[in-house]
């Protein structure tokens, strides 16, 4: 029987008047490859801010590996092993690829080195077996020596999935990991990801929902702050309340991006 890792019950978050994450209840299972999916709008941000810490939730509890991270700091749930990568890439533009790629592993490894790391001693470290096997996965060994700020959206995405790889998080949080990519992009986005299936718990927020199809084992649905449909993805997108509040937005606003 599958373990749950991540469990929320009742969160609610108001913003004044605003009830933009309403009464969920959210369960993911060790190992589980989760996607959630909803309009521009519907609570799917702002649940994943609940999730790491972020935001706090006005109602409810949130438990991760069966204890209360309700009130945790998002700083402490990253030690705990939640890691969440953002909309937009949250790396260092004026630090190379490899870099980037240090300081998070000493981050994670070594915290009382990284001053010396990225003052002295940083360049002994290149070849660290961990390091060249991260920059090999993600295909980023020929843009190893390039400054972040000189990448390709793509390759800046790999490197901030890469970096949250990197730093072995339990669950791995990813916010829209596909926004912006070109198509031979997201087939190398989502490559590197199934390689970490069944290695870690991976929860994402896509817009992009048929790129997605087989590589999500399961869908919840949100609509205004609500969830409205969870199961397979076929039975999701055909739920009748998505097809009204989702679906019928797709066809008649922006069906070139589903």
């Amino acid at each position: 029987m599958s373990n749950v890792i991540l469990q929320t019950q009742g969160v609610t978050k108001r913003f004044g008047n605003l009830v933009a994450v309403n009464n969920v209840d959210f369960t993911v299972n060790e190992f589980e490859v989760v996607g959630i999916l909803g309009s521009n709008g519907a609570g799917k941000t702002t649940f994943f801010n609940l999730l790491t810490g972020l935001f706090f939730p006005d109602e409810g509890t949130i438990t991760y590996r069966g204890a209360d991270i309700t009130k945790m700091s998002a700083q402490d749930r990253v030690a705990e092993g939640l890691t969440r990568t953002f909309q937009l890439t949250s790396t260092f533009d004026n630090l190379s690829v490899t870099d980037n790629l240090l300081l998070v592993y000493f981050r994670k490894n070594h915290a009382s080195s990284i001053k010396d790391l990225l003052l002295t001693t940083r360049k002994s470290h290149y070849q660290n077996p961990k390091i060249l096997d991260t920059l090999k996965t993600f295909d980023l060994e020929n843009v190893k020596d390039r400054l972040v700020q000189h990448l390709s959206l793509g390759e800046k995405r790999r490197l901030e999935i890469a970096m949250a790889v990197l730093a072995e998080p339990k669950v791995l949080l990813l916010d829209e990991p596909l926004a912006g990519l070109a198509e031979s992009e997201i087939k190398g986005v989502l490559d590197v990801l199934r390689q970490h299936i069944g290695k870690q718990t991976i929860i994402l927020v896509e817009h992009k929902i048929s790129h997605i199809e087989n590589f999500v084992e399961r869908l919840i649905v949100m609509h205004e702050g609500r969830v409205i449909a969870e199961g397979g993805y076929e039975e999701c997108l055909n739920h009748p309340e998505v097809r009204k509040s989702y679906w019928q937005i797709e066809f008649e606003g922006d069906a070139g991006n589903a």
